[in-house]
């Protein structure tokens, strides 16, 4: 299977994350009850998360860390080899895994994946004030698979639901800034 879509996720939320300094670790994101080091810890628990549950078929329980502590370069590096390792793997598309979704097939969970790195790398973005315009086909070909893929019981207020509420965009925003309202953050 093609992780084409998904490198190119790491490698711009990474581009993103080597601009982050020691003093922005408290900043606050566009993901209400987070800070930038809970931002970071979910996003490489999620990563290393990807891996796992490819590699047992189902989700495992959620890595709590603070990556925020150590080397987070590296740390975020061996949890992208790992997920996209996992996901590159022969027979990934066509496996199952089961997650509290229900069970997916491996392609539309390294959509889910993809669509996770890349909005928290817009959510690091913006919380660091980096720009937020970036990847606009893959930005697109993610917000087409989010449409199809989340159903309204996914949304709900910050911390009780995964999604927000989808938030208007304006009519000139870039791909990503309505991948990211779409998904419940404003922009």
């Amino acid at each position: 299977m093609s992780t084409q879509g998904l490198e190119r996720a790491y490698a711009r939320t990474r581009s993103i994350l080597v601009n982050v300094t020691p003093e922005q670790l408290s900043a606050p994101t566009p993901c209400q009850s987070w800070q930038v080091r809970d931002l970071l810890n979910h996003l490489i628990g999620a990563t290393f998360f990807y891996a796992e549950t490819l590699n047992t078929g189902a989700a495992p329980s959620p890595v709590e860390a603070d990556f925020s502590s150590g080397d987070l370069i590296a740390t975020y590096d061996e949890a992208a080899d790992r997920a996209l390792t996992a996901f590159a793997a022969p027979g990934t598309e066509e496996k199952t895994v089961t997650l509290r979704l229900g069970p997916l097939p491996g392609r539309v969970f390294m959509g889910i994946a993809a669509t996770d790195v890349l909005v928290h790398g817009w959510d690091l973005a913006r919380a660091t004030g980096q720009p937020t315009d970036f990847e606009p086909e893959l930005a697109e070909q993610l917000l087409d698979g989010a449409r199809a893929l989340l159903q309204p019981s996914l949304r709900g207020d910050d911390g009780k639901a995964p999604f927000g509420l989808e938030q208007p965009a304006p009519p000139d925003a870039c791909a990503s800034d309505r991948l990211a309202a779409f998904l419940g953050r404003r922009v």
